[in-house]
């Protein structure tokens, strides 16, 4: 499931002209500031995936053309043994994303859409050529959204938007004559979700044969006919959701039955359907009432791996991990006393050992987990990994994508017994050798209920000992997410210490990583648990950090960040020069009506508005607009679903009818992020220029 309200914000840019007018700001030998012209169009790798000999590694770089404020995706190789970078691979001038190799590691198979559609194309490796040439796979009268490979390679799954019930691949009629009335009725939610508008059709899958050439062949099975449901699912499902078997017999996808209870439910299941299309899906899940997702078959084909939550309608749940064996049915979770929520699953190739990621006290680790005992071991230490895949048919360990408060995501190597990993990638190198990057630190404090609670402090770039700086304090979304050691595209704490501004970020209860029961902490308890972190978390960072100047400091916040800064501005607004709010929510009442995941405000806040008025009224930022006194900049996008723009204009409109010094920032073609490149720069243009505005020192 997707957190929903851990909204990160904006793409992090930080305009040249507004950094040199930030205060403080000292330039050195050893470098200047990260600045939004160089973040806005950095190099960005992602999704590494190595060949089935073990030898070679491919990866996605993204690239951006900021002139035209679009970005661009290629496919480099690599050597897995060899020294410098890769090379880009020539089948990418037409885009290239998702790359998968064959089973027999002969193909290289991508998506791109070079034929005017988002269809599944390969390129071949024989004579050597791998990526000189492509070859198209599909050719299929809708967009392919995502694809998995049959081990036996005799089969690909690709999944398609369609109407349940006419699930032949065709695009839907047109009416013989446009009406001129422009209503569209709906009767049923969602209408909306996340940044689209309901149509109707839902992801279905649908099997294909491949030729001995590996390319499709036939017509498009359709192996979720009538289904009423998204697999992947919608807004950011991917191929993770969905596994072929080592027999290339069946699939097994994630989805959840919509019906009328779609928005309402965390009800996702696991179900199973032949590769021919010869029988309905069958439920594997039907007696958990909670989310089962990313399955992953065992390398025998004999067992089945998928993480599980337990709380029905709690997106938020610790995800256990669950093993069954298909023979006899036995089903168990091998890592119940473990207490920390597993991310993606990867089998071993003995089958002994599963890997995963997760959350750990301000880090993403790799982990490996013993199937039989439960045994978990860290493979990684500081940082952020983000993805995995296994050096297949070697002793070579994994490769993971992991980024850190030091530099975006690279490619590593690790062994599976741990130990130094050797790095892969270095994308975007040339960009960052000129950058000086704040220095950061973890630290802890006594928070809620006495317990420990962590977070960062950045140095501002080219920081020199003895001076004060001034402050963002920045809030993390979710609310249970994390600002730990990681980096963005969007909240970049380097983005604020390239311009002279030291950062401080905490994990308030409610974070991810520290155990379920902090998780936990802080639903039906917005403002006061998370509250009581900040102001003990402000007071220990200025108690142990003397460059931290108190007087100069600003509070900013995204979704549930938004949300502490309206409700700080009327429960703690003394510390402040200023504050941002990032789409929060101003009104908890109307926003249980008009989000569109219910699940999460109703769990949040204790049931549903008519049964509980009392839980949303609690922690309402509305109420207390009497006492909001401190300047105020509101930024919201017109396609934010989650949080719908009514939230920040009523905010604004409170702010200018008291007389509050406040701006408003409307992003019309931008969801509840900011993801074009010039409006990211805008977007820093405003935050930093208020920051600038208000804490600057005084003549």
């Amino acid at each position: 499931m997707n957190r929903s309200l851990y909204a990160l914000g904006a793409p992090l840019a930080l305009a040249l002209a507004v950094t040199t007018a930030s205060p403080t700001r000292a330039a050195d030998a050893a470098g200047h500031g990260l600045t939004a012209l160089e973040l806005a169009t950095l190099d960005r790798a992602s999704d590494a995936r190595v060949s089935p000999d073990g030898r070679q590694l491919v990866y996605d770089v993204r690239t951006v053309d900021y002139d035209n404020n679009k970005s661009a995706h290629a496919l480099w190789l690599k050597d897995l043994d060899g020294k410098g970078e890769g090379r880009r691979l020539t089948i990418s001038d037409g885009g290239a994303t998702n790359p998968r190799w064959s089973a027999d590691g002969k193909s290289l198979y991508f998506l791109s859409g070079r034929s005017g559609s988002q269809q599944v194309w390969k390129t071949d490796a024989a004579n050597g050529a791998l990526g000189a040439q492509a070859t198209q796979v599909t050719t299929l009268p809708l967009d392919v959204g995502s694809f998995n490979l049959a081990p036996d390679g005799k089969h690909i799954v690709i999944s398609m938007a369609v109407f349940p019930g006419a699930e032949t691949g065709d695009k839907p009629a047109k009416p013989a004559a446009t009406p001129k009335a422009s209503g569209v009725v709906f009767d049923k939610v969602f209408v909306r979700h996340w940044d689209e508008w309901a149509d109707g059709t839902r992801n279905h899958l649908f099997a294909l044969a491949l030729n001995g050439e590996g390319v499709a062949t036939g017509a498009a099975v359709p192996l979720m006919k009538g289904f009423d449901g998204d697999a992947p699912g919608k807004p950011f499902g991917d191929d993770s959701e969905i596994t072929i078997s080592p027999d290339g017999k069946s699939v097994v996808f994630t989805a959840r039955l919509a019906g009328r209870t779609e928005p309402w439910s965390t009800n996702l299941d696991l179900w199973q359907v032949p590769m021919d299309g010869s029988a309905a899906p069958v439920n594997l899940t039907a007696s958990n009432p909670a989310t089962d997702t990313g399955p992953v078959f065992s390398p025998d084909g004999g067992k089945l791996a998928w993480r599980a939550m337990k709380r029905a309608t709690f997106e938020a749940d610790r995800f256990g991990i669950m093993v069954r064996d298909l023979k006899s049915g036995e089903t168990r979770e091998i890592d119940p006393s473990w207490d920390r929520s597993a991310d993606t699953l990867a089998w071993t190739a003995d089958g002994r050992t599963l890997l995963t990621t997760a959350y750990d006290v301000g880090q993403s680790k790799l982990f490996s987990v013993d199937v039989k005992s439960g045994a978990v071991k860290a493979l990684t230490g500081e940082g952020h990994v983000t993805a995995i895949d296994l050096v297949k048919g070697s002793d070579k360990g994994v490769v993971y994508m992991s980024d850190s408060l030091s530099g975006p995501s690279q490619a590593y190597q690790v062994s599976l017994k741990g130990g130094e990993a050797k790095q892969l990638t270095h994308v975007g190198a040339d960009t960052l050798a000129g950058i000086t990057l704040g220095a950061y630190e973890q630290f802890s404090f006594p928070g809620w209920n006495n317990e420990t609670v962590h977070g960062y402090v950045v140095k501002p770039a080219n920081y020199q000992a003895g001076h004060k700086y001034p402050v963002a304090f920045i809030i993390h979304g979710g609310p249970q997410g994390s600002f730990g050691n990681a980096w963005s595209f969007r909240w970049n704490p380097q983005a604020y210490t390239g311009a002279g501004y030291a950062v401080v970020m905490i994990d308030f209860h409610g974070s991810t990583g520290y155990g379920q029961a902090f998780t936990d902490a802080i639903s039906q308890h917005w403002g006061d648990r998370p509250l009581e972190d900040l102001q003990k978390g402000w007071a220990a960072a200025l108690a142990k950090y003397p460059f931290l100047n108190g007087d100069r400091a600003c509070a900013l916040g995204a979704s549930y960040g938004g949300f502490m800064i309206n409700w700080i501005a009327g429960n703690w607004n003394g510390p402040w020069k200023c504050l941002v709010n990032h789409d929060g929510v101003f009104d908890n009442r109307m926003m249980g009506y008009s989000t569109e995941e219910l699940w999460f405000s109703e769990w949040e806040n204790g049931g549903t508005v008519w049964e509980n008025p009392a839980g949303y009224e609690r922690f309402n930022p509305s109420s207390h607009v009497d006492k909001w006194v401190k300047p105020q900049l509101i930024i919201h996008g017109g396609r934010d679903f989650r949080i719908p723009f009514e939230q920040g204009l009523g905010a604004y409109t409170a702010l200018q009818r008291k007389g509050v010094p406040s701006k408003l920032v409307y992003f019309a073609d931008e969801n509840h992020w900011v993801l074009k490149p010039q409006n990211s720069v805008q977007w820093h243009q405003e935050v930093l220029g208020w920051l600038n505005q208000w804490t600057a020192e005084a003549k």
